[in-house]
């Protein structure tokens, strides 16, 4: 078993978060941001990004108040870019995680201004949020989280994913590079930042993880494929189909959904078998990949 249960770090997760984000939305100036952020931010979540942040951390023997860090730094990233996706321009939808979405309740200027202030926010903890963290892994976090959601990673992605439109002849390799940017480098960037905030410094493991890291955030965008065309709206929190409604490709339209399906199950069992070295060590990051691979949204 592992030394923290998986069902106690899902229950200590969020908590943790949220204790951090209250400490800085407190003093925002402009009061309509600031609500505009803590609605964003309550809305709830899986919380998986941050999940594997402090589950990678705990295997090397991280402390709390490190991976806080990271961890909060990832869940700003990643809202703030859904609020972006959500916008009219992009892909003009009305509800997530079962609320109506934030330009539809503050308007698009203010949406793309908490967007902003998210982005920054996340690396503002990261340069200085009390925790014993030393400053040369604090540069490394800032290095790992703004290359996956820029322009080499999410961002590209995300206008790669533009430009794809629903052009059913591109190869599946290029819909997997295009995933691997838009959502894989973000968590590999959990990863990867929760591996910095442990003492462990060893090259085997960091390429071990890279690959782990790797498989797991493609199987997660295949996946949201087929959730997207199976799952409720309910279930989902966000309106189902929005893929077909907005006409992108997607993996299970490019390649069918037993392709779809066996590809998330092959990618999910490579990731597993890349850990397999550490042993119990990796106990918790095992329960965290049939965590996901059970997931209904």
């Amino acid at each position: 078993m592992a030394e923290f249960p998986l069902s106690q770090l899902i229950d200590t997760c969020p908590g943790r978060l949220h204790h951090l984000f209250s400490s800085y939305l407190g003093n925002i100036p402009s009061l309509e941001l600031k609500s505009s952020m803590q609605y964003t931010l309550e809305t709830g979540g899986k919380y998986l990004r941050p999940l594997l942040i402090y589950a990678t951390g705990l295997t090397f023997k991280a402390s709390l108040d490190n991976l806080d860090i990271p961890a909060s730094a990832v869940e700003l990233i990643h809202t703030y870019s859904l609020i972006h996706d959500d916008l009219p321009c992009m892909d003009n939808a009305n509800l997530r995680r079962g609320k109506p979405t934030c330009h539809k309740v503050y308007g698009e200027a203010i949406a793309i201004l908490t967007g902003d202030a998210l982005h920054t926010l996340a690396m503002q903890i990261i340069a200085g949020h009390p925790a014993p963290l030393k400053p040369e892994r604090r540069v490394r976090m800032m290095h790992a989280l703004t290359k996956a959601c820029g322009a080499f990673g999410m961002a590209a992605g995300q206008a790669i994913d533009i430009n794809i439109g629903n052009d059913t002849s591109i190869p599946s390799r290029l819909l997997e590079s295009m995933y691997k940017l838009k959502t894989g480098a973000l968590f590999s960037a959990c990863v990867e930042l929760g591996h910095l905030a442990s003492p462990d410094d060893d090259d085997i493991h960091r390429t071990a993880l890279q690959e782990f890291s790797e498989r797991i955030g493609l199987a997660f965008q295949i996946q949201d494929d087929i959730l997207d065309l199976e799952a409720t709206t309910e279930t989902l929190g966000k309106p189902q189909g929005i893929d077909a409604t907005n006409n992108k490709i997607t993996y299970p339209g490019l390649l069918g959904m037993a392709a779809a399906k066996e590809r998330v199950q092959t990618l999910y069992l490579q990731a597993l078998e890349s850990i397999d070295y550490l042993g119990s060590r990796a106990q918790l990051l095992r329960e965290l990949i049939r965590y996901m691979l059970a997931r209904k949204n």
